[in-house]
């Protein structure tokens, strides 16, 4: 087993198991290997040449300190139940802590997933609120805007303790939603058939019923900064008392 920064014959192995451990299209990885990778921010683990694990990451900051979003952590099928993960995973973070690094962090894409990483050594730190709703009579004066406005908008907007997340993270988001800024709030959302999907309202969240009617949808479901769903998970890679950051709210799943 080898554990390694992908060359680039490697990238056809990796879309491969891509695909099989979350079922994005073709299209899809393109559009993620030209706006969001970088063989720099990926770990794989080869075995006789083969890749049969890998993980990738988005450069953000914490506290003005750069941390590390872990994002596609995927095994072979073939390969589950040997390890394969938490070995990538150690040598990840052994990896990033030498290349300055002061944590990381990920999002578990299922509840049972949350042990897992725990047993790594994560810490849940980020927990959000989910806002259901209809349309409402009302409007809002509400604007699309490119990704390099809505980052400077956020910074102001983000909670204490909250994770800056730009540059790569927001050009490959831009390709699967849009960036919205009106008066008090900033949102991140896309529309599937009528309904509205806020992948991130930051701001006055009361007006998220307005802000469906005036997007043109029935129903909304927006992602707010709150306390009642396990989120996001942290891992300290310094030596220093680092508090753990208490919002992060771009997961690109």
């Amino acid at each position: 087993m080898t554990i390694e920064t992908p060359k680039q014959s490697y990238i056809p192995a990796l879309k491969t198991l891509w695909q099989e451990a979350f079922g994005d299209s073709d299209a899809f990885l393109d559009m993620f290997e030209k706006t969001a990778f970088h063989s720099d921010r990926c770990r794989c683990v080869t075995e006789n040449g083969d890749v049969v694990a890998a993980l990738y990451w988005f450069n953000c900051s914490y506290h003005s300190k750069q941390i590390a979003y872990l994002y596609a952590i995927a095994t072979l099928k073939s390969h589950r139940g040997q390890g394969l993960c938490r070995a990538l995973m150690e040598d990840t973070h052994r990896h990033l802590k030498e290349l300055g690094y002061h944590g990381a962090l990920l999002v578990p894409g299922s509840p049972k997933l949350f042990d897992f990483y725990k047993k790594i050594g994560y810490q849940t730190c980020s927990y959000l609120s989910e806002i259901r709703c209809k349309a409402s009579a009302d409007t809002v004066a509400i604007r699309q805007i490119g990704a390099k406005e809505y980052a400077i908008l956020r910074r102001a907007l983000l909670p204490k303790n909250g994770v800056v997340q730009e540059n790569e993270n927001l050009d490959f988001l831009k390709q699967q939603a849009d960036f919205y800024a009106g008066d008090g709030f900033l949102l991140t959302a896309r529309s599937e058939a009528d309904v509205l999907y806020g992948l991130e309202l930051l701001g006055n969240k009361d007006i998220a019923p307005a802000i469906v009617h005036s997007l043109n949808a029935s129903q909304g479901l927006f992602r707010v900064p709150g306390n009642g769903i396990p989120f996001a998970m942290f891992y300290p890679l310094d030596d220093t008392d680092t508090i753990p950051p208490s919002y992060f709210g771009l997961a690109f799943d």
